[in-house]
Parts: structure tokens; C-alpha cells; sequence
């Protein structure tokens, strides 16, 4: 299926529908699968879908609240009839959203049928696991990624295959593509293999592809990305097709800050940037793409396209490897709310190369992620976001690693400034009297060589009004100035 064609000039383009969009079923199928579209213009695309919303957090564990879900309870609960409980519970709901989507009879039972066989199938091998596991040779602990790829798995496929069932109603020739393994012999193939398996003999000038965001491999994508996965699989697919364009269809558009916080009025598409600021945005956790599918684009030459679901008229925001603009701007004020500061001081770091590998190496471990950080003679700080029980666990063990060092937590926000050309060094100085202006205290501020980003350490209680002060000044003021007066003021004062 897939040919040698280059991005430029390739005829297919490859699509991810995140879960929020997908459970907006009329929406998706009138703005994105078909709309307008007729005869060959529906083909030369290939869907990549995401469990309807809500149905990942049901089966593996809520992501913001971390209420258990069937995985967390299967590994966790000391009863036997938790987990099965809250499996009945999967498949009741999937019942319901299968009612509301189909209203023809024999589609709703085909979507019913595939429902059963998924989640009864998974329920006995869970039963079985279970059985084996209580003899001493077997430990569950060794097969619990298994288990939770195989829970997540059901998700992906029951959009995937419900969306193929209505787009063959309309005459569509729709082909499920199950990524997931589902009943398969051969666990070893790579998750390249695994595509190009599924792909066999797949025309998608006269077939539409919808296909699972999980993708069994050996790899494991759950253990390497986490509840990213779904993009990965999306990306390597727009890779090893050499698509012409891969897009993500989302429920907002990529916008210059979060309009909760600014007013919707206020914020703007950003229209067009590249994977610097892409990556810059996952480090504030505000993910356009997953940092490891942004990488596979960007290496083939791939322009992303994040594009709103409710407006399909719009062209959304398209990511590009070596786009700069001719104007250094801002595009984009996000951050973090809840962050926390660890400073570690200690006199014997002086003069010492590689004093703080050790605070370094212990984050990695307990998997908590360095947002920033900062060096002087004898103390490295470091701004981490995670919940506040692993940074406990990390200090604890910094601890024991520098018995001698003094070391002092807070908890903080950051607010961060990005854009792909972005004059930091210059820009710096007016952001800080900005700031300090409208009243809010800084409590650390740093401007990287590259010229992408500028973050703003602040307190939790000033994090909304840091946005939208940074954002009225680099972004609705800076809209209507021509790029002469655009120019930093402390640059301008040099230059006089």
C-alpha cells in the first residue's frame, strides 16, 4: 500500500480525530469524515481515531482525578468482582453511545455484537490471568502492561469499528483497520511491521482507512508514550506513507492562550509556527502533538495541520519544520499552575563537574518532569510539575544522595512566552517591567539562546493575571503595531 512518494508529492493525507471530537459524532462525520465530499473526493485519506471521550478513563483510571478504572482496579483492588464490575460497566456504557449513534437495526446490533466479543473476550483472559497468578511461579506485576494495553486497546476499537459501520451506510467504502492484535498469534512485529501488516492490500485511492489509535507491537507504545500513543501511531503511519499532510482534528483551534483565562474575544489561531514552539508547548503540557510523533514529521518533511472540528470552513494552524517568521513576535502565552520549586544548596558543589547529576538522575527515576531549571556556584533549583507526592519521594532520595546540602520546596506557577522567532533576550526586560507594573512578583525569569520561549516563575495566586498581562502586551497590543514599533523597547533604547 505504501509507495515510495515523497510529502510534495504524495496524494493522501492522514488524519487523527482526538477523543472529545470523536464522541461529537454528527459533527465529525457533517465537518470532517464527509460533509461536501462526494465520489473520489472522499478516498486518499486515512483516519486515525481516538476512543470516544470518557471511555480511556473508564477503562484504564481518570486522568485528572485518578478515580480507578478496570486496570487500576484489576491491579490494585483486593476484591474479585471489582474489576468485573467496572467491565460490565465498559460495556454498558458503550451499549449506550452505540444507541444514540445508529439508528438502523442491523447496524446497532452489529455494533453491539462487536462490543460483546471485545469485552467478553477480554474479561475471560483477565479471569484466566487472574487464576494463573495465584500459583508462586506467576506474578502479576510482570503482566500488568500487558493487561492495561489490552483494556485500552477496546476503546480505539469500538469508535474505530462504529465509525467504519456508518460511513458504509452512507455508501462510503470504509475499512477497519484493528492495529490492536485483537486474537492474534504473532505479538513480535515492530510497530512499523504492524502498520504495513495492516495496510496490506489496502487501495486508499478507493478505500477510506479508519484505523485504532493503539497499535499492538513489541515496542510497547503504552510503556514508551503513555495515554499518548494514539499520535505516535498517527504519525508513523503519515511517516512511512510519506503523506502529503497529517492533521489533527481537535475541539479548539491552536490558539495564542486559553481563552478561559484572556476571554475569548481576546485570543487568536495562531495560524502558523513550526516544531520548535510545538515542542515548547508540550514542555508547558498544552500538547499540540506528542514530542515523539512531532519528531517523525518533522524528519520526513511533513507539515502538521491542527484544524477545529466545529469549523471546518477554517484552516486551522499549520506546523512546519523550517518555517521562521520574518517578524520576531509572540504567538502563544500558556504555562503551568501548579509547579513546584526544589532548590538544593550545597556548599560542596563548588567547583565540582557534574555536582548535580545525582537530583537529575532521581527525577528521571521517579519519572517527574524538569519544566526548567537553573545552576550558580553551589545550588541547582529545579522547576518540576508533577503531583506533590513524587516530588515528596524525589527530595527525600535528593537527600540521601547530598546529606550535607540544605533543601527548600515551594510550590509555584509558570507562565511561559513562546513564539518561532521569538527576541527573548530583548523582550525580557519589558515583560519584567510589565510585570512588576501590574503588580505581579517574579519570582525567577529565564530567556534560552534560541529565541523560542521566555518563562516567568510566579506565584500560584498570580498565574491568571501573569497570562493575561504578558498576553495583552505581546499579543492583542503588538496586533495592530507595525514591526518597527514591534521592536523591544530596550532594544530601541540601545539603538538610540
Amino acid at each position: 500500500m505504501f509507495a515510495a512518494e515523497q510529502p510534495k508529492t504524495a496524494r493522501h493525507t492522514v488524519h487523527k480525530i482526538g477523543g472529545t471530537s470523536m464522541s461529537e459524532v454528527d459533527a465529525v462525520m457533517n465537518n470532517v469524515l464527509v460533509g461536501k465530499l462526494t465520489g473520489k473526493e472522499l478516498y486518499n485519506r486515512i483516519f486515525v481515531v481516538s476512543a470516544y471521550g470518557g471511555m480511556t478513563n473508564l477503562l484504564l483510571e481518570n486522568k485528572k482525578t485518578g478515580e480507578p478504572g478496570v486496570y487500576a482496579l484489576y491491579a490494585g483492588s483486593e476484591s474479585e468482582w471489582a474489576w468485573g464490575d467496572a467491565l460490565t460497566n465498559v460495556a454498558r456504557k458503550m451499549a449506550e453511545v452505540n444507541a444514540e449513534i445508529f439508528t438502523d437495526t442491523v447496524d446497532l446490533n452489529l455494533a453491539n455484537a462487536f462490543v460483546q466479543e471485545r469485552v467478553e473476550g477480554t474479561r475471560s483472559c483477565l479471569m484466566d490471568l487472574h487464576r494463573l497468578c495465584t500459583f508462586g511461579h506467576f506474578k502479576l506485576e510482570q503482566h500488568l502492561l500487558t493487561v492495561r494495553e489490552m483494556l485500552s486497546a477496546i476503546g480505539e476499537a469500538h469508535s474505530a469499528h462504529n465509525t467504519m459501520l456508518l460511513l458504509r451506510r452512507q455508501g462510503i467504502d470504509a475499512v477497519f483497520v484493528d492495529l490492536s492484535g485483537w486474537r492474534e498469534q504473532d505479538q513480535s512485529l515492530t510497530l512499523d511491521q504492524r502498520i504495513e501488516k495492516s495496510f496490506d492490500g489496502i487501495d486508499v485511492s478507493q478505500e477510506l482507512p479508519i484505523v485504532t489509535g493503539y497499535a499492538q507491537c513489541s515496542e510497547g507504545l503504552m510503556r514508551l508514550y503513555g495515554r499518548g500513543y494514539s499520535e505516535v501511531t498517527f504519525a508513523r503511519i503519515a511517516s512511512l506513507s510519506n503523506a502529503k499532510e497529517a492533521l489533527i482534528h481537535k475541539e479548539y483551534h491552536l490558539s495564542s492562550a486559553d481563552p478561559k483565562i484572556v476571554g475569548a474575544n481576546e485570543v487568536r489561531p495562531i495560524g502558523r509556527t513550526n516544531y520548535d514552539v510545538a515542542d515548547q508547548l508540550s514542555n508547558m503540557g498544552m500538547e499540540a502533538i506528542h514530542p515523539r510523533a512531532a519528531k517523525g514529521l518533522r524528519q520526513k518533511g511533513i507539515p502538521l495541520r491542527v484544524v477545529n472540528t466545529f469549523e471546518p470552513d477554517h484552516a486551522g494552524t499549520t506546523i512546519e519544520d523550517d518555517w521562521t517568521p520574518e517578524v520576531s513576535k509572540a504567538e502563544i502565552v500558556t504555562g503551568l499552575d501548579s509547579a513546584y520549586e526544589v532548590e538544593v544548596f550545597d556548599q560542596d558543589m563548588v567547583g565540582v563537574p557534574g555536582a548535580g547529576e545525582a537530583a537529575s538522575a532521581t527525577f528521571k527515576r521517579f519519572k517527574v518532569s524538569i519544566v526548567t531549571s537553573s545552576i550558580n556556584a553551589n545550588t541547582r533549583t529545579y522547576y518540576v510539575h508533577a503531583p506533590l507526592k513524587q516530588v515528596r519521594r524525589c527530595v527525600d532520595e535528593i537527600g540521601k544522595a547530598y546529606p550535607d546540602a540544605r533543601i527548600n520546596t515551594r510550590k509555584v506557577s509558570i507562565v511561559s512566552v513562546i513564539g518561532a522567532n521569538l527576541n527573548a533576550a530583548a523582550l525580557l526586560g519589558d515583560a519584567l517591567i510589565r510585570l512588576k507594573q501590574d503588580g505581579v512578583s517574579v519570582l525567577g525569569s529565564f530567556a534560552p539562546s534560541r529565541g523560542i520561549d521566555m518563562q516567568f516563575v510566579v506565584a500560584e495566586s498570580d498565574f491568571r493575571q501573569a497570562i493575561s498581562i504578558l498576553h495583552d502586551q505581546f499579543v492583542s497590543q503588538a496586533e495592530n503595531l507595525s514591526p518597527k514599533q514591534r521592536e523591544p523597547k530596550a532594544q530601541a533604547d540601545l539603538a538610540a
